[in-house]
């Protein structure tokens, strides 16, 4: 496993691990600030969510308001920020993906949502 048979440096190792860590924070803290947009209905509701998926913005135009129906606006709205939340997944995919395989795979690490 080791060239040689010998023993890993553990230092060499820590160094490794910490590097990693702080790859991984920087990955988070990109996710926090960057947004992804989601829409519905044809871009008559639009959300925004950060990278790690909090809500930042929710634009409705007025032609989706029916103060008749507001159960289809409500629809809209929630498909909009679930697609919102999609994109922001499959950002942190994209930023995080690598980092957690590195880390062993991905699964067990607290925090990421994969």
């Amino acid at each position: 496993m080791f060239p040689g048979g010998g023993q890993p440096n553990m230092q060499q190792l820590l160094q490794q691990a910490q590097k990693m860590q702080q790859d991984l924070a920087t990955a988070q803290e990109e996710l926090a600030r960057t947004e992804v947009d989601g829409q519905s209905g044809g871009g008559l509701v639009k959300a925004t969510v950060t990278g790690s998926g909090e809500l930042r913005a929710l634009v409705i135009d007025p032609k989706a308001v029916d103060p008749e129906d507001t159960e289809t606006l409500a629809d809209l709205v929630v498909a909009a920020v679930q697609a919102a939340n999609e994109n922001a997944q499959a950002l942190q995919q994209q930023k995080l993906g690598p980092l957690a395989q590195g880390l062993g795979g991905g699964s067990g690490i607290p925090g990421l949502p994969f």
